[in-house]
């Protein structure tokens, strides 16, 4: 019995490492780094109908702004103005 007692134990204590190994190393997403992801998305691909989030956006789609969002956030809040909405916003050709 005591050494059944002693193999669960061992067995508690490993699952304890390895969960708290695994905890340890993921990064926290910030609040400030959230906002400022969420506000740099929101210019990127502007509602359709200010206030009215169920009308899609006026650039792209939904996809592509979760995308956008996520770079965003593993990029520390550093994004390329050019991977943010498709299309041209100064209505002329790319070179």
């Amino acid at each position: 019995m005591f050494s059944n007692v002693r193999s669960v134990s061992v067995g508690v204590a490993l699952i304890c490492f390895a969960v708290g190994g695994m905890t340890s190393s993921a990064s926290a997403v910030t609040l400030e780094l959230a906002k400022k992801c969420s506000a740099l998305m929101a210019k990127a691909y502007p509602p359709r109908e200010p206030g009215n989030p169920a009308a899609g956006s006026a650039k792209g789609n939904g996809g592509a702004a979760q995308t956008y969002y996520q770079k965003c956030l593993a990029n520390n809040g550093k994004v390329d103005d050019d991977t943010g909405a498709q299309g041209n916003s100064a209505g002329t050709k790319p070179k």
